[in-house]
């Protein structure tokens, strides 16, 4: 598209809720098709309401459908909005933007995913991409948390991960819950007991920043280096092209920088994200 800033308009194809607060929606792209990479995000308009940033469900090239999972937060200018929309509607879209995960850094190398609440989302198309290449990683480790089991996204698939051999999924819950008999405790505590081989690790995080530290002193603990842990920060963006400058952090760019970078890359930050 020649003109980065005018979306493209989309059809919403397929709604379905994920959780209380949380929705998919599959939009229809036409004849042009859209591809993107694992990592990247996509900025929506609600015509009428405004556009928003948000991660790509799914990934690959030239899609029929592109997926996003959206969560609705009270007078969200965006989200209430989209939450609203039924099969049908249509919305613009701009991107595919940012820089995605690095798979090259990842091949041959052990990888622990950690995902909590809505940050399994960004990493879902990771995972897909890992189990279509499997024999181009080693062990291969996802940790998922949420606040209950209501809260968790895509249970379906979950529960498909949870027999695939070539995964190690780990599930956890905030607290205790009359239908849950699995983990119970904040996601920090599934590396009780969990061996990684530092020098061979690569542990990719996303969720909300409150849980970043917490996962960082994990990770330390066990002999992960900086380079070898990889975010995806949700920090506000809106232009997505590093123009208007509403996400950067000192001299990097959410937007074009990232959203996925190494904490050896942001550590040091002033307004540190994490």
């Amino acid at each position: 598209m020649d003109n980065i800033y005018a979306p493209r308009i989309a059809e919403i194809v397929r709604v379905r809720e994920e959780t209380p607060t949380e929705r998919s929606f599959w939009l229809g792209l036409g004849d042009e098709g859209f591809s993107c990479r694992p990592g990247q995000f996509i900025a929506l308009s609600v015509f009428g309401h405004g556009e928003a940033p948000f991660g790509v469900a799914n990934a690959g090239e030239n899609l029929a459908e592109l997926q996003i999972t959206v969560r609705r937060y009270p007078g969200g200018q965006v989200t209430e909005p989209l939450h609203q929309l039924r099969e049908g509607a249509r919305v613009g879209l701009r991107g595919p933007f940012g820089n995605g995960f690095p798979l090259d850094a990842l091949r041959g190398r052990d990888v622990l995913i950690v995902a909590g609440g809505i940050g399994l989302v960004p990493v879902r198309p990771l995972i897909h991409e890992i189990l279509a290449h499997r024999q181009e990683y080693g062990k291969f480790t996802v940790f998922v948390g949420a606040r209950t089991p209501h809260d968790m996204p895509y249970k379906d698939e979950l529960a498909e991960w949870s027999q695939r051999p070539e995964v190690d999924l780990r599930l956890t819950i905030d607290v205790p819950h009359p239908e849950w008999d699995g983990h119970v405790g904040l996601i920090t505590t599934l590396f009780q007991g969990f061996e990684l081989d530092p020098s061979r690790t690569k542990v990719v995080i996303v969720g909300p920043p409150v849980m970043y530290r917490f996962v960082i002193a994990e990770c330390k603990e066990k002999g992960v280096a900086d380079e070898d842990m990889i975010f995806s920060l949700e920090r506000t963006m809106k232009c997505g092209v590093g123009k208007c400058g509403h996400c950067a952090i000192k001299h990097k760019y959410v937007c074009t920088d990232g959203p996925v970078f190494t904490y050896a890359e942001i550590k040091g930050f002033a307004e540190e994200p994490i």
